[in-house]
């Protein structure tokens, strides 16, 4: 059993370790050392120059925006950014990568030490370091279910840019290595150096997972290969963890080996013994020189950063006094604040806090959809909180008309007119309702009197369910007070 980063074992409690390797894939329209698109969704094989095919005598020749997307991405990161990095040549042999080598960084990196800032559900905050974010290209992808009895490649994905963002061993817990992913994927598209799509491919994620005793030396690692979702994190980093307490208190040792995830059967396998950074034989790519950035050119950068959502957090908290917990739900997502911003533009903000989190999420979720699918723009759920502010409708029937906006896509002002939801806020019918729900009920008028102040809600909800729910809540409560006092 886990609980907390701890496994239980019978020789008692062991820790969790984990450090995450995150590729995200640079968004840009060609590729980091090629001018080949990068669109995704090509025909295989459609999108490779004579340099991502290796085709003997061609050179690389940098990609300036990849450049600006990897510092742009390490000053999100609070990161420090070396002006001069290195590209290495990382050297092994795969069917799919036609130099047999991939170009990377290794020791002298384009980003250094970073940190990120986790908001965990029971409202404390984590700071995870960041190791680096270094630059390399992608590999090809090997098919071996198009024929059976060969496998075929596609280099579509060859050279295209790849971020390669390390973490420190901070990670104590899976689930706050499921707070990370969307952390740092909410950063990134904050900052439109990636799109963060998991299903896609353009955000890929290792993990690297050991056990120890509490406070004791770190334990062997196994790194779990190119997981693709956040709950796979969490499960694949859980199973691993109690499979490597198994083998230990039955006498075993970890090997320090490479493992994959199987998603159908929540389990990890044996993919290759891990290697480490000699057997790889790095050493400084010959056809490019070092990297040299000018400061200028990092400051003007940095000053072209948007809002992030830690300091948009602290905003929404201080200016618009939003709940943390509001907050951080809004700004977890890039089109999510936008939204809100526009809502705002016209209505309270914890109005606007309120029904964007509990009513229009609620409904997403239950879709499956997200905010950038909502078929209600910020332009019509505005709509339909104009009509709760000048008393048109009330918040009740409010909830009524979104369930009617999501199923028929239509004007909010036009649902409660074709359906006649206005609010009734004519005194002397909302009067007439009242002395009728009265005259019905003598012995709860007397159990009020005598001090059972909850009836009050049994007579406001009696005139609601009379008047269909059309009648101004708040003339009610009044004509109710009056008359029962």
């Amino acid at each position: 059993m886990t609980k907390a980063g701890i496994v239980k074992g019978n020789t008692g409690d062991w820790e969790m370790v984990i450090g995450l390797e995150v590729h995200a894939q640079v968004k840009s329209h060609s590729k980091l050392f090629s001018g080949a698109a990068t669109e995704f969704g090509a025909e295989p094989n459609a999108q490779v120059s004579l340099v991502d095919a290796a085709m003997p005598g061609m050179l690389p020749v940098i990609n300036e925006r990849c450049i600006e997307q990897a510092v742009r991405t390490g000053l999100g990161l609070n990161a420090e950014i070396n002006l001069r990095s290195v590209f290495d040549r990382k050297n092994y042999f795969y069917a799919d990568l036609p130099q047999g080598y991939q170009i990377s960084q290794f020791l002298e990196p384009i980003v250094g030490k970073g940190k990120i800032f986790l908001d965990m559900p029971d409202g404390t905050t984590r700071e995870i370091g960041v190791t680096r974010l270094h630059l390399e290209q992608d590999a090809g992808k090997s098919m071996h279910d198009q024929s059976p009895h060969y496998s075929y490649i596609d280099l579509n994905r060859s050279g295209i840019a790849l971020m390669e963002i390390v973490s420190e061993p901070d990670l104590r817990t899976p689930e706050e290595a499921g707070e990370y992913m969307k952390k740092l994927r909410s950063i990134v598209r904050y900052l439109d150096t990636c799109d963060g799509d998991m299903e896609k491919g353009s955000m890929r994620c290792d993990a690297n997972v050991s056990v120890r005793k509490p406070g004791a030396e770190y334990g062997t690692r196994c790194e779990i290969k190119n997981i693709n979702s956040i709950r796979n994190i969490i499960r694949a980093i859980q199973y691993e963890a109690e499979r490597q307490v198994e083998v230990l208190e039955s006498g075993g040792k970890i090997d320090q080996e490479t493992r994959l995830f199987d998603a159908n059967t929540g389990t990890t396998r044996t993919m290759r013994s891990k290697e480490d950074a000699h057997d790889y034989r790095y050493f400084p790519d010959p056809d490019l020189y070092p990297l040299v950035l000018e400061k200028s050119f990092v400051e003007s950068i940095r000053n072209s950063l948007p809002e992030l959502p830690d300091q948009k957090k602290k905003r929404y908290i201080e200016e618009l006094k939003l709940s943390s917990y509001d907050a951080s739900v809004i700004v977890s997502d890039r089109a999510a604040s936008e939204y809100y911003e526009a809502l705002i533009t016209r209505h309270d903000a914890k109005l606007a806090a309120n029904w964007m989190t509990a009513e229009l999420f609620g409904r997403l979720n239950k879709l499956d959809k997200t905010i950038e699918e909502s078929p209600i723009s910020a332009e019509r759920l505005a709509g339909l909180l104009d009509l709760i502010k000048d008393n048109t409708i009330s918040g009740k029937i409010a909830k009524d008309v979104l369930d009617i906006m999501f199923e028929s896509g239509k004007d909010a002002a036009a649902i409660v007119e074709e359906k006649g939801l206005k609010q009734v806020t004519d005194t002397g019918a909302i009067e007439k309702i009242v002395d009728e729900v009265l005259a019905a009920n003598p012995e709860n008028i007397a159990a009020y009197k005598s001090g059972k102040d909850k009836m009050f809600g049994f007579f406001v909800g009696q005139v609601m369910k009379l008047s269909g729910g059309k009648a101004n809540p708040g003339v009610v409560n009044d004509l109710l007070k009056k008359k029962l006092s």
